[in-house]
């Protein structure tokens, strides 16, 4: 049972890490101090995704599920609980990294306008 409940933790700070990794610079802006926590992790997350690597919280998980009896799953979080509702059938590495360099992107925008806001205060 606690180890179970060991694996459902794994699942949630996953899930928790991927929404920070994608909206944790909307944080930063309330928040200025959550950029050293953030940029690690937005880094990560894109590196994860350009360069098709496996998060190793997923063969944690997959060890915790099976060390309860359930049956681990193939392949990484995204591809077994994020695909099914937000992927579309058939993604590819090309969509991949798309992705990819949409939280990129999105990020980089962040990070860009909070930098002229600070440098905009700053002459104030």
């Amino acid at each position: 049972m606690l180890v179970l409940l060991a694996a459902d933790a794994v699942l949630l700070v996953h899930l928790l890490f991927i929404v920070f990794v994608l909206f944790g610079g909307l944080l930063v802006w309330r928040w200025y101090r959550l950029v050293w926590l953030h940029v690690p992790a937005a880094l990560w997350g894109v590196t994860v995704e350009v360069l098709h690597l496996q998060c190793p919280l997923t063969p944690l998980e997959n060890s915790l599920r099976q060390a309860a009896g359930q049956a681990g799953y193939a392949g990484g979080f995204v591809e077994h609980y994020l695909m099914p509702i937000i992927y579309p059938a058939g993604l590819t590495p090309q969509v991949q990294l798309w992705l990819g360099a949409l939280v990129l992107l999105f990020n980089v925008l962040i990070y860009a306008r909070l930098l002229l806001r600070r440098k905009s205060r700053r002459r104030d």
